[in-house]
């Protein structure tokens, strides 16, 4: 679990060092480099990750639909990092939905053993690649052959309902696993390779149209990170839109930080499921891979921080930083925002060793689990803690109002049972 951030954490969380000034913009290009950096890494990764799926539909086996499991999880390593991008910088968060949308009412793909149909969404149970040809918001849909523009145009929040997911990361995630069906208890979804297979070894029906499905929603991830890695080079839009005004720049990267810190981890992905002691509210619910989920959304806050990020090659991409920007202010407001984030990983660390050790975030979520009630409440606890110390960096550097995303779950709890 040893990274070589944490390494450079400890060595600097309690003590001042040397403070060499920087300039806010070489802060803001270094920003960009990372984004840059973090999305081609997410690209080349699901590249990998569509290798492995051809692979599964060429011949299916448990041997092929085990390794797109590992190039899924894989990839899951980069991309999360670069969730840090998303709320101050509005191309990313657009454009966020179509890649990592989340939950999602899986019977809109595919077949399921739960859920299905609902008063909230007629379209839960549509299970589009069961039906060649459906009716959806009154007009009949021809969908025998699986397209981009079906998914992507027809499906995706089919009806403007958020829940209707039928593109990104979290649907390749159901096509791989199917269903967790496991609640508490141990293990995740035990989709069988035979899903994919030929002729009368195929299971479930319309394995084809199955494997049609998997094979484009892979190659849709594909090309959303291809466009999104692009708008992170030289001159091009979210690079631009970010460098062009400094203390605009510098409120999009803390907005950023604060938001992910608050509203969305510490609330959304962690109390919420808390409260309700739900599994279906973890991240990577059909995977059992949310504690690595979060852990790399940690990770991406203290990256930006830091002004580094290391690779999936292991080279790094590191300049002037934010701390360094910050430490030349308040060096004691530095060293706490050091700790904090040093306290934020280790406690999404110990979720993470306790997953690998067998207890999965699910399970960490069932009422009664005192200890893994407070490994998540160890992790809400250093998140909010870490938004506090953000806050106190936005005054130290007089940025102004920067808008930090809440959730009810942490500012109105009595609102979630309503």
């Amino acid at each position: 679990m040893k990274h070589a951030f944490l390494a450079a954490l400890a060595a600097t969380a309690a003590t001042a060092f040397p403070v060499w000034a920087v300039e806010r913009g070489e802060v803001l290009d270094t920003y960009a480099d990372i984004a840059h950096a973090a999305y081609s890494d997410s690209l080349q990764a699901a590249r990998k990750l569509k290798e492995a799926v051809d692979a599964l539909i060429a011949t299916p086996s448990p041997e092929t639909l085990q390794a797109a499991r590992e190039a899924w999880i894989r990839a899951r390593v980069p991309y999360q990092q670069t969730e840090v991008f998303r709320f101050g910088n509005p191309i990313v968060d657009d454009w966020e939905g179509r890649v990592n949308a989340w939950p999602l009412d899986e019977g809109l793909i595919d077949y399921v053993e739960m859920g299905g149909e609902s008063d909230e969404n007629p379209f839960a149970g549509l299970n589009v690649i069961a039906h060649p040809v459906f009716t959806l918001s009154g007009r009949e849909v021809d969908a025998t052959r699986i397209t981009p523009e079906l998914l992507r145009e027809t499906l995706h929040e089919a009806d403007g309902i958020e829940a209707n997911v039928a593109t990104g990361y979290h649907a390749i995630e159901f096509l791989l696993w199917g269903q967790d069906l496991n609640g508490h208890a141990p293990g995740a979804g035990s989709r069988p390779w035979t899903d994919y297979a030929r002729g009368d070894d195929c299971t479930h029906g319309n394995c084809d149209r199955r494997a049609a499905y998997l094979s484009v929603v892979t190659d849709l991830l594909v090309e959303d990170l291809e466009w999104m890695a692009s708008q992170w080079e030289e001159g091009a839009a979210a690079r631009v839109a970010v460098t062009a005004d400094e203390s605009a720049g510098l409120r999009a990267m803390l907005t950023g930080m604060g938001s992910l810190s608050y509203g969305e981890l510490a609330g959304e992905r962690m109390r919420l499921g808390l409260m309700l002691n739900d599994p279906e509210e973890e991240h990577d619910c059909f995977s059992d891979n949310t504690h690595n989920s979060h852990y790399y959304d940690g990770l991406g806050i203290a990256n930006v921080y830091l002004g580094d990020y290391v690779r999936i090659d292991g080279t790094r991409v590191s300049g002037p930083s934010l701390a360094e920007l910050v430490a030349s202010q308040d060096p004691t407001l530095d060293i706490g925002m050091r700790q904090s984030l040093m306290e934020t990983m280790m406690a999404l660390g110990r979720i993470k060793s306790a997953a690998e050790a067998g207890l999965a975030y699910d399970q960490m979520l069932e009422r009664g689990n005192a200890g893994g009630e407070r490994l998540v409440m160890d992790g809400v606890e250093a998140l909010i803690a870490q938004t506090r110390w953000i806050e106190r960096v936005v005054a130290a550097l007089d940025l102004g109002d920067v808008t930090i995303e809440g959730s009810d779950s942490l500012d109105n709890p009595g609102a979630v049972f309503q």
